[in-house]
């Protein structure tokens, strides 16, 4: 089963300088979260902390019914992070280490697949274009099946046409392993395209700006009139309006 999660109170801190905080959300078992907002307003912080890349200065993080395993967590970073001198296969297999060969193989095999990489087991990452390597990144965090996946900006590297492809496939990976998925991203229309919920932080320090349930269906259409009225609504939370409030009955309605 997928993991819920409960933050409360959360403040992270460095060197006396407060960057995040504080910060209450409660996010349901099997949903995809975009948390969006300018640069520094503590994005990726809140991701470290519920990684537990960071421990929060205040506050709590409960994942679940508390009882987390490392790999329970899946953790997609910016850039691939590929280790070079390990071939795909075991670039995906890194967080294996506990499992059997048996099980290893099957869990790696199925990541690869899952990502478009089969075939390329043995490659090695110099070998790989950016959209390749993102998806060897993305078969490391899927491998050992986790019940949450953490994603910083994971397609922002990408070109245009490969970013989109590499959305829609996510959202394919979402229905396949049923995880519950935050990601991170400063791309309206990403949050868009593959959020149910969409957090707007806004600081430093970072705290919730605004909360949106878009309710769009699946496959998004990116040129429906429902996917611009809610790409109006972000930017007004961006140029400093009211959001929601500021959009008069016609927006809402094609909402709708």
């Amino acid at each position: 089963m997928p993991y819920d999660l409960t933050i409360t109170g959360l403040e992270k801190s460095f060197g006396g300088s407060q960057v995040l905080g504080p910060v209450d959300l409660s996010l349901s078992a099997g949903t995809i979260t975009a948390i969006i907002g300018r640069s520094g307003c503590g994005k990726t912080t809140l991701l470290r902390c519920l990684g537990r890349l960071e421990a929060p200065s205040a506050g709590t993080i409960t994942i679940g019914d508390g009882s987390v395993n490392p790999s329970d967590i899946g953790y997609v970073f910016q850039e691939p992070r590929l280790m070079p001198w390990l071939t795909v296969a075991q670039n995906a297999a890194f967080g294996l280490g506990g499992w059997t060969e048996e099980a290893r193989s099957a869990a790696v095999r199925e990541a690869l697949e899952s990502v478009g990489l089969h075939g390329q087991e043995r490659a090695l990452p110099k070998q790989l274009s950016g959209g390749m390597a993102q998806r060897a990144a993305l078969a490391r965090a899927l491998a050992p099946r986790p019940k949450l996946i953490l994603l910083d900006e994971p397609f922002s590297a990408l070109d245009p046409f490969t970013r989109e492809q590499m959305q829609d496939h996510l959202l394919q990976l979402h229905r396949h392993y049923n995880s519950t998925m935050v990601l991170i991203t400063h791309d309206m229309d990403e949050a868009l395209a593959l959020a149910d919920r969409i957090i707007v932080l806004h600081g430093p320090p970072g705290r919730v700006l605004a909360d949106f349930t878009p309710g769009l269906a699946r496959p998004v259409a990116r040129i429906s009139s429902s996917f611009f009225t809610w790409k109006r609504r972000l930017t007004a939370l961006f140029s400093g309006h009211r959001g929601v409030e500021a959009l008069g009955d016609d927006d809402d309605a094609a909402a709708a």
